[in-house]
């Protein structure tokens, strides 16, 4: 499912093809993001959350997680967080762990 939306105040865009996908947001001429795989129709793999040096506590990487939260809630899907920071961030937030892949 691609498209964009409002995230924390945050447009945040998502691209998907057959076998993963990529969050995006962009500011100030900058680009953050956050990738993943999907295994399966039910599973999304994140592997890599970047956000540059300029754009960092900004809340921005947090953001991109939370999206994706977000869609995983919508679409019955769980995540396996291989990222450490997607780690930390469903280790803080025990809102998020219903969707955690035990």
């Amino acid at each position: 499912m691609d498209g964009t939306t409002n995230t924390g105040g945050l447009a945040i865009t998502r691209t998907e093809n057959a076998t993963g996908g990529c969050y995006a947001a962009y500011i100030q001429g900058f680009e953050a993001v956050m990738t993943y795989s999907r295994p399966d129709e039910k599973t999304l793999v994140i592997h890599h959350t970047g956000v540059p040096f300029a754009l960092r506590r900004l809340g921005i990487g947090q953001a991109l997680v939370q999206r994706a939260v977000e869609d995983a809630r919508a679409e019955g899907r769980t995540i396996v967080p291989v990222c450490s920071f997607v780690r930390v961030q469903m280790a803080r937030h025990a809102d998020w762990r219903d969707v955690l892949k035990r």
